[in-house]
């Protein structure tokens, strides 16, 4: 093995786990070259550190092939000592955008199954070629700073932290090492399909090189972009501690100050906004964002990314969306909308469930909360049948309390991607 191949991710993996490093990590294997190597070098970095290591398959189920891959994954886990899991994924209904879909499902497989098994950080073995295509494909779609600066090397996702130690490594070199210890890796026949975008980058990439565009030279204009994006989420940041204020798990603008705010920084705020309530993970496009501040503008009240905005009274309210939540119902034991948790009385025949217009009419005095009535519908109660047991946030406690999962000062501090 090339120890300085070894090196350099040590190097890379330690920097993403710095603040404190992990006891529990699992590796997310396909069979591709670029997993197969990460999967080793995850399993020398485990034996010599102690890092509990698991490796994670998806098999999309879509093409023949598929389960043996996963096989032989685990096979190979196995001579490492790494245990191995196959996650299936069958909920593809033919229609939208297949790789799309695809990528989505692992990432929420992975993460669920993370979770289950109190991981919290998952490496990826996206590499440098990954983030030169990711940036060509962004900049055919006219992004902007953030779609520019590429793949993040981590990124937060609710409790689990997913890492990217592989940014600096090109493909060539890691089969080159995978060749030199006798590891076989699976071609997915999708990687040569040309009716994909990526694959269509990674062909026209050849042409591109004679003008000087090269994959490090895209991976450069990602690092640039990236220091670009932390300048512009700093100030962000600033502005949000100037006009926010969390209430109730909503989160509040001064209506003036977010308006007269520079676009650039107004968007980020708003879209940051909207995945907190709603805690989706992707960003809404440009577009939308404009739409929603057009109709702030305006006095009227918009929906987007599962989120409610009402400007009300020079303030704006960004709030559950009621449809999003309506059905939704869990044990007081488990959490609710991925945001609050409650606690109380030790039962087992009550649930959590959106508080709703039934609720609301048992609260008369509702509006001297100074709450706007599409927020408290929304939020979190505490139900016996047909009974209202609690709804603390409307402000009827009844020996309960309900919790977000996430403090004020999170919100803040999520601003920073990195």
């Amino acid at each position: 093995m090339s120890v300085s191949l070894y090196d350099k991710f040590v190097s890379a993996f330690d920097d993403l786990t710095q603040e404190r490093r992990p006891d529990r990590v699992a590796v997310a294997v396909s069979g591709g070259s670029d997993s197969m190597a990460l999967l080793h070098l995850m399993a020398q970095y485990s034996a010599r550190t102690g890092v509990f290591l698991q490796s994670v398959t998806v098999d999309h189920r879509l093409r023949k092939g598929a389960a043996d891959e996963a096989e032989m994954v685990g096979r190979a886990a196995a001579k490492l000592g790494v245990p191995h899991h196959i996650l299936g994924w069958d909920d593809w209904d033919g229609r939208g955008n297949l790789q799309s879909q695809a990528r989505q499902a692992r990432y929420d497989l992975i993460g669920q199954w993370a979770q289950d098994n109190q991981i919290l950080h998952v490496a990826l073995a996206h590499t440098l070629d990954d983030q030169a295509e990711t940036v060509l494909m962004r900049l055919a779609r006219g992004s902007g700073v953030d779609g520019l600066s590429g793949m993040h090397p981590m990124r937060q996702h609710g409790p689990v932290a997913w890492l990217r130690p592989l940014l600096w490594a090109k493909r060539q070199e890691l089969r080159d090492y995978l060749t030199g210890i006798d590891q076989p890796w699976a071609d997915d026949p999708s990687n040569t399909d040309d009716r994909f975008d990526r694959v269509k980058a990674r062909q026209i990439m050849g042409l591109l090189a004679d003008l000087g565009l090269t994959q490090d030279r895209l991976a450069q204009t990602a690092s640039h972009m990236a220091q670009a994006r932390y300048a512009l989420e700093i100030a962000t940041q600033d502005l949000a501690r100037r006009i926010v204020t969390l209430r109730a798990g909503n989160v509040v603008f001064q209506q003036n100050d977010f308006l007269d705010a520079p676009g650039e920084l107004r968007d980020r705020l708003l879209a940051h906004g909207l995945g907190w309530v709603s805690r989706q993970f992707y960003k809404p496009r440009y577009k939308a964002l404009s739409q929603v501040v057009d109709a702030v503008r305006n006095g009227q009240q918009s929906v987007l990314h599962g989120a409610l905005i009402i400007p009300k009274k020079g303030q704006i309210w960004i709030t559950r969306e009621f449809k999003a939540v309506s059905d939704l119902r869990c044990s007081t034991d488990q959490m609710w909308d991925n945001r609050w948790r409650v606690s109380g009385p030790n039962t087992n025949d009550h649930e959590i469930r959106a508080l709703g217009e039934t609720g609301l009419a048992q609260r008369p005095d509702w509006r001297d909360l100074q709450i706007p009535r599409n927020a408290l519908i929304s939020s979190p109660s505490i139900w016996h049948g047909s009974d209202l047991i609690s709804a603390p946030i409307a402000g009827f406690v009844n020996n309960w309390t309900i919790k977000s999962i996430k403090s004020d000062n999170d919100f803040f501090t999520a601003i920073i991607t990195h």
